[in-house]
């Protein structure tokens, strides 16, 4: 007899079928395993590179097509960076790669066909400690840079120079009341003068923020209408602007140049139009600035012209003779 068109060949049976199953059971966990590592792998090399590529960043600005926070121009804003690099991004990556392997070892070797007879048992005593306690201890690790940080923010040196910004709708205002500048107000360029400036669109301005290099500054942040916020990344700056309530904050730029920020708080339908711009200038250029914008002295005011002296009094002779001739 010759075999049935399309049968199988070779040894068949239950035992046989349940060996194949395995074995497909087997290379579809490898491949599984494989695509996992490969991918956790993948994820590794794409935050090197996005850590080699911060060396091609613009400073102050954003960077079209960047990864990662903005380069740093404060020494605040670089203990942040720190913290965000070396302290959560490890944490969290390892989390997720933790997570991505127990779901992949759940839906490979714990599913209906693989394991048809599921156990009964749903409390594990070691099981829920671990995952209560390491959370705990996450945190707690995390807390300790997060305060630190914290406190660096709020513990402000001596200032050197101190600048008031009001947030309005929709642009800012700035004073220096220790220069005696009366506040002027900051408007953002539209595309036509951004571009004749050299300033990037909807972040240059047409009066901008200057302070000098290696000063402490303190900025005073309120708002005259409605909630702003007054943030520079760059800096590592965001402070709420609001009305009635004067916050403050502080920087200590490290590098001469043009940081650029926005109000970071909804504010209402230009919301977008609120760009802040800090230049970063030299002492001296700094000096200089502050002549030009501070008003003049007012003029001094004219010296009253000293009163005519009273005329002389006749000698006591002279007026007998004269009195004399009048009898005569």
């Amino acid at each position: 007899m010759h075999p049935r068109k399309g049968a199988a060949l070779g040894p068949t049976g239950p035992g046989w079928a349940r060996a194949d199953r395995s074995e497909g059971m087997n290379t579809l966990r490898g491949v599984w395993m494989r695509k996992l590592w490969s991918s956790a792998g993948a994820g590794l090399v794409a935050l090197a590179a996005a850590g080699a590529a911060r060396a091609d960043d613009l400073l102050g600005q954003p960077t079209p097509g960047g990864l990662g926070l903005q380069p740093s121009g404060s020494i605040l804003k670089q203990q942040a960076i720190t913290f965000h690099n070396w302290i959560l991004m490890p944490i969290i990556t390892a989390i997720a790669l933790l997570i991505l392997a127990l779901l992949a070892i759940c839906i490979v070797r714990f599913n209906s066909r693989a394991n048809p007879t599921p156990a009964r048992w749903s409390h594990n005593t070691t099981v829920e400690m671990l995952w209560t306690g390491l959370p705990v201890l996450i945190l707690t690790f995390i807390a300790i840079f997060s305060f630190k940080l914290l406190f660096a923010y709020n513990a402000m040196p001596k200032p050197d120079l101190t600048v008031k910004a009001t947030g309005y709708q929709w642009y800012w205002g700035y004073a220096y009341p220790d220069q005696k500048i009366d506040e002027f107000t900051s408007n953002y360029l539209d595309e036509a003068a951004a571009k004749a400036a050299g300033e990037p669109y909807l972040l240059g301005v047409n009066n901008p923020l200057v302070v000098p290099v290696g000063k402490t500054v303190r900025v005073l942040v309120t708002g005259a209408d409605v909630i702003h916020d007054f943030g520079v990344p760059a800096f590592g700056l965001k402070m709420d602007a609001v009305p009635g309530r004067v916050n403050a904050t502080w920087f200590r730029a490290d590098k001469i140049g043009t940081y650029y920020g926005q109000c970071d708080q909804l504010c209402g339908v230009n919301h977008a139009y609120m760009p802040i711009e800090i230049k970063v200038v030299s002492q001296p250029d700094f000096d200089a600035w502050v002549a030009r914008k501070a008003p003049p002295p007012a003029p001094a005011p004219p010296t009253p012209a000293a009163p005519a002296a009273p005329a002389a009094a006749a000698p006591q002779h002279v007026a007998q003779n004269s009195s004399t001739a009048a009898l005569r």
